[in-house]
């Protein structure tokens, strides 16, 4: 079949991959100019992992990745408030986990492609009209397309959701927070293989030293501390970070430097999608798009990367896309939601709104170094309860 995919950020690459394997012929449409860079760090580990071992990309995953050796918590006064070290993650995970920024894990699944799958840059899919026989997408270039199928890989703000089933205000749940990011060359001090983060009530500024002296700094604040409209230029995001942090302390004047040069800064909301389906007609949805679980998961993109190998299998054992749709909300449904309930649980530890609970997270943190705690505390949540398929194609 013809398939066009929405998105070319991990889930449709990942998508795109394995509907290539199994004989189809997909289109990647992308609203960027060029492969999107930067974003946030992300966790990989579980089920993405998994994906990422079949596709032959692991090793590439683990050499442009980062063996965090420490995750260090500061109070309001830039002090050390206790460390999760790497011992926990590896009694949990063994080797199987590491670091990246997400527009690494974009690009190497990009390049797995090898240039065999038709990719339109510059573009998003202005119209849909289904058919009998096919489907009918209008673009923002002005080019007409006839395809068998389409999938909409494209994020939390996915324009085809809203296209086809409907305003995204029906289907997103905000958990109370934004999430900025961006990068800065240069920065001092550097700690190595730590994500050092810093925490006042309702506030969080976490830094992390990146290959060729770079260094991602990510903010997280309570979505009441916005007060005002969401920013949508740069330098109204710019300025948003600069009046909401503007009291903190610790390195946040150089910092604050910092981000007034920077050419990119990420933000968004903090949310989840929640859809009664994730299919209608030939069209069906992925990753962030169809069911995000949000930033505070911590295994989002992996879990993006798990549903596009699902659909795509299930693609390839139907012949029918009606019942390879349903097949593939079937076998993740319980899961996905799962994974929604335990983001919304963990959301207020992750920054803590009151002085009380940013110390409860604290003192949390410093019983990781008990052993056996950190299996009791963060064990479960992070084992993956689903047996990944195979599929003969």
């Amino acid at each position: 079949m013809k398939i066009a995919i929405s998105g070319a950020g991990v889930a449709g690459p990942t998508l795109a991959f394995w509907l290539l394997r199994a004989g189809h012929t997909p289109t990647l449409i992308e609203t960027a100019p060029a492969l999107r860079t930067g974003g946030y760090m992300i966790d990989f580990w579980g089920v993405g992992f998994e994906v990422a071992e079949r596709m032959g990309i692991l090793e590439a995953v683990r050499k442009g990745g980062y063996k965090m050796q420490e995750v260090r918590y500061l109070d309001a006064h830039g002090r050390h408030a206790g460390s999760i070290n790497a011992d926990t993650m590896s009694r949990e995970l063994g080797d199987r986990f590491t670091s990246l920024p997400r527009g690494e894990l974009s690009a190497i699944i990009f390049r797995a492609l090898a240039g065999r799958v038709e990719t339109i840059f510059g573009a998003s899919i202005s119209s849909i009209e289904q058919s009998p026989p096919g489907v009918g997408v209008e673009l923002t270039n002005g080019q007409s397309r006839q395809f068998d199928l389409v999938i909409g890989a494209d994020g939390l703000h996915s324009t085809v959701r809203q296209l086809v089933f409907g305003p995204e205000a029906e289907f997103e749940r905000h958990i109370g927070y934004y999430v900025a990011a961006f990068e800065v060359g240069g920065y001092a001090p550097r700690d190595e293989l730590a994500y050092v983060s810093w925490g006042a009530p309702g506030l969080q500024i976490s830094r992390f030293a990146l290959r060729g002296d770079r260094t991602m700094i990510l903010f997280v604040f309570a979505a009441e501390r916005l007060a005002g409209p969401e920013p949508r230029t740069l330098d109204e995001r710019k300025r948003t970070i600069e009046r909401v942090f503007a009291a903190s302390n610790w390195e946040w004047p150089k910092i604050a430097e910092a981000l007034r040069d920077a050419e990119d800064l990420y933000f968004d909301r903090v949310s989840q999608i929640h859809m009664d389906a994730w299919s209608k007609g030939r069209v069906a949805l992925v990753g962030d798009a169809a069911a995000c679980v949000s930033l505070v998961a911590g295994e989002g993109t992996g879990l993006g990367m798990t549903e596009a190998y699902v659909l795509a299998g299930e693609l390839s054992r139907h012949d029918d896309h009606a019942q390879a749709f349903a097949a593939y909300e079937t076998r993740l449904r319980a899961f996905i939601d799962a994974k929604q309930v335990s983001a919304r649980r963990f959301a207020g530890s992750f920054t803590p709104r009151t002085a009380l609970g940013v110390w409860l997270r604290n003192q949390a943190v410093r019983l990781m170094a008990i052993p056996g705690l950190p299996n009791l505390l963060v064990g479960a949540q992070m084992r993956d309860d689903f047996d990944m398929p195979r599929y003969s194609r």
